[in-house]
């Protein structure tokens, strides 16, 4: 064997699970695979940064459990990595009474989660926290905070090295087989053996698992999220993390205003289904990519039940007028004039072939491999946790240490 450990994928949560198994075993020899020439190129390196507190995720999940001790494990590897983050807080607000249920769901989970210090907020409190931003009622959301998931992910691999591990960038994963004692992992120009296989390859998962789980009941829908950037003399209009009450029935957040850990503040993202995995650019077209998701059977229960909400969040794609009346609900001060354009990221969401859009992580285990099927938000928060939860299944199929 080349190796006993390979990871596939350069995201922060394959990093992440690189660091976890060298850390409970430290003569494994593991190598990292990564397509890109650099690491955290794709969700990692195109999320808004936030470090998430656990509010949202249904008690007793994967999310909510590696989430609670993810933000611990971060705040603690940040402190003692000297990666800049922040603890700021965040408001979610209802700007209509239909939400409120909603928001009450939020703060029941957020206590279940073990948050501490939430608070409901009435209009005045909300403005003294936040003097732009409207809305009948708010809860406060002390734990919440942003960093640089780049540089976290980057610090990832300074450990991986230090520790004896081995990252290799470019090398593009074309196949993966089971062999008697392993795995055989194939590249362009050459071919890895190892005892034990993660992947944790993102936009492509589905694609690597079905090569060992053919019958593999999901598959990755890709959905853009797109931001415009506040103007620097609107910045002044968000001092913080401005959130609205999200849609139960989707899993994604709707628009909302994230300062940045670099300075500046964000806004977005829409979400909107994606004609290429990685595509991010409005017109951007794959073939493949597109047939993949519009032939899959959940793809087309989830665009005949969600159709009207994907309409409008295509619409905002392409009416800035739109995606600014969508902010206006929350901060009504912006105008089309603060926003410029900003970046653009691809969500990797599973979806199961009844139609269900998967709201946990997803870890399979096949043999000698391991399948991080579905890692959305809030993967970068809660990646040291997902990283050690991978890892304990690595451990045991590697025997004692030699």
């Amino acid at each position: 064997m080349n190796f006993d450990v390979i990871i596939v994928g350069g995201g922060i949560v394959g990093l992440a699970t690189a660091l976890r198994v060298l850390q409970a075993r430290p003569r494994t020899r593991l190598l990292l695979l990564e397509k890109e020439p650099r690491l955290a190129r794709h969700q990692t390196g195109n999320n808004s940064g936030v470090i998430h507190s656990g509010l949202y995720y249904k008690p007793g999940s994967l999310k909510a459990s590696n989430c609670r001790r993810g933000y611990h494990e971060l705040l603690e590897f940040c402190r003692g990595q000297g990666v800049p983050h922040e603890i700021c807080g965040k408001i979610v607000v209802a700007t209509g009474p239909e939400e409120l249920p909603r928001l009450e769901e939020l703060h029941r989970r957020g206590v279940a989660n073990g948050l501490e210090g939430l608070r409901f907020l009435g209009p005045e409190e909300i403005r003294e926290i936040e003097p732009h931003c409207t809305g009948i009622r708010g809860l406060w959301v002390p734990q919440t905070g942003i960093v640089d998931y780049v540089a976290v992910s980057e610090r990832y691999a300074d450990r991986i090295r230090v520790l004896g591990g081995e990252i290799r960038t470019g090398c593009r994963v074309e196949s993966v087989r089971r062999t008697g004692s392993g795995v055989e992992v194939a590249t362009p120009d050459r071919t890895w053996t190892a005892r034990v296989l993660v992947a944790c390859a993102g936009l492509h998962s589905d694609r690597l698992a079905l090569q060992t789980h053919p019958d593999l009941p999901l598959r990755i829908t890709p959905f853009r999220g797109e931001y415009f950037v506040l103007k620097p003399a609107a910045c002044r209009l968000v001092r913080n993390l401005i959130y609205p009450v999200p849609d139960p029935a989707f899993p994604f957040l709707g628009v909302h205003f994230t300062r940045m850990i670099g300075g500046g503040v964000e806004c977005g993202p829409n979400a909107v289904f994606a004609l290429a995995r990685e595509g991010y650019g409005k017109f951007d077209f794959s073939l493949a990519d597109t047939w993949g998701t519009l032939s899959w059977p959940g793809f087309r229960v989830v665009a005949k039940r969600y159709w009207r909400m994907g309409l409008g969040e295509f619409h905002r794609s392409f009416s800035k007028a739109a995606f600014v009346r969508a902010l206006q609900r929350l901060v009504p001060g912006i105008q089309g004039g603060d926003l410029e354009p900003g970046g653009a990221g691809i969500r990797a969401q599973a979806c199961s072939i009844d139609g269900k859009l998967l709201d946990d992580f997803d870890i399979r285990e096949d043999g000698q491999v391991i399948h991080v099927c579905n890692a959305p938000s809030p993967a970068a928060t809660a990646s040291l946790s997902v990283g050690r939860t991978v890892a304990e299944t690595v451990l045991p199929r590697l025997g004692g240490d030699r």
